[in-house]
């Protein structure tokens, strides 16, 4: 076996620690940003249509449509908290699963 190169390894996990942060905040801010609300709601509208065309009774789309909402945004919410730079969003009211 050849020597480890340490030093090598060690300004490698500087530069990775240094950039996945700001990585994930921006991909956060993109995430959270007006634009993204808009295109969660078009993509939600749209799985909707298409489960009420292909003969999925309304009551059925609309639990099924929510379900879809709600996983992207738990997905979103789980992408915040492994940025140590972005506190995750807080969510609450009548609807919150917390």
């Amino acid at each position: 076996m050849g020597d480890i190169p340490v030093k090598e390894i060690g300004e490698l996990l500087d530069e990775v620690s240094d950039k996945v942060p700001k990585l994930i905040s921006g991909l956060l801010g993109t995430l959270y940003s007006g634009e993204a609300g808009e295109n969660m709601g078009f993509a939600v509208g749209n799985f909707y249509k298409a489960l009420v065309e292909s003969g999925i009774p309304n009551e059925d789309a609309v639990s099924m449509a929510r379900d879809y909402m709600l996983s992207m945004r738990d997905m979103v919410k789980n992408t915040a908290n492994l940025s140590p730079n972005m506190p995750a969003k807080e969510t609450g009211g009548e609807n919150s699963n917390e």
